[in-house]
């Protein structure tokens, strides 16, 4: 049975609270093997902003539809940007530091033109607000690398010194403001909804760019994600500098590493 459309009726809530300007907030890429992870950030005016037929979930919209969308939710928006963290700053930082950094390079887009009153952000974790930098006692933290990040699978390793360039993780001023999580956000929320759609087909072209240089990875296809044939070229040829070397990546399994097989 098709879903629901996502509404307004949980960004007006915010009315309540003498709230005018939201911010809907989404990441793709969270578990690719390969490319950046990739944070939308969509701005409405509650006092002003009005439904929008046809968007939903980016993974429930054909890759044309998403395309489609992309200008009508630009007009729609009072503000909207994109931020991308690259696989090196995964691998250097961690996937949580990335996100935020992704989420607050976004959040430098929008302000620029409106500063938005709070963020309702996709999930159960709130990665977007700064925090201190954590340690590897931090629970939450090793948590999440034990469970997302592992060992390269033994094999060559090729890198293209361009792709693997430093990059400074300093995480911009960035979000300052309350970030209210919300479970399924992005089926429910007409903004997070709009958020994911424009992440999404933005990280998709830096894929598929990056397939011209590497075609035997397949980018154009599984956009960086854990698909049988993107793990056996891995596993063939060794990683390029656009994967992310800290995760298991090749097709042999070690017992008791988890599996990194989720989509967004």
């Amino acid at each position: 049975m098709k879903s629901a459309p996502p509404t307004l009726r949980f960004e007006r809530s915010f009315i309540e609270s003498g709230h005018q300007f939201l911010a809907g907030c989404d990441e793709v890429g969270r578990g690719a093997l390969a490319g950046p992870v990739s944070v939308g950030l969509v701005v409405i005016d509650l006092a002003a902003v009005k439904g929008l037929r046809g968007v939903r979930d980016s993974k429930l919209l054909s890759p044309a539809d998403r395309v489609r969308l992309v200008p009508r939710i630009k007009k729609w928006a009072l503000a909207h940007g994109v931020g991308h963290a690259s696989s090196a700053e995964i691998d250097d930082v961690g996937l949580m530091r990335a996100l935020q950094l992704a989420g607050n390079r976004a959040w430098e887009q929008v302000v620029v033109t409106v500063r938005p009153d709070a963020v309702i952000l996709d999930g159960n974790h709130d990665w977007l607000s700064p925090r201190p930098e954590a340690t590897l006692f931090d629970t939450e933290t090793f948590a999440t690398a034990t469970l997302e990040a592992g060992p390269l699978e033994a094999g060559p390793v090729e890198t293209d010194p361009v792709e693997t360039e430093a990059f400074d993780a300093e995480v911009p001023a960035g979000c300052n403001v309350p970030v209210h999580t919300r479970i399924k956000a992005d089926l429910q929320c007409l903004s997070v909804a709009a958020a994911s759609v424009l992440a999404k087909v933005e990280r998709d072209a830096m894929m598929v760019s990056y397939a011209g240089d590497h075609p035997q990875y397949g980018w154009e296809v599984n956009k960086g994600y854990a698909t049988a044939g993107h793990r056996a070229a891995i596993h063939g040829l060794g990683p390029t500098g656009l994967h992310r070397t800290t995760w298991r990546l090749g097709t042999r399994d070690r017992i008791g590493m988890p599996r990194v097989e989720i989509g967004g």
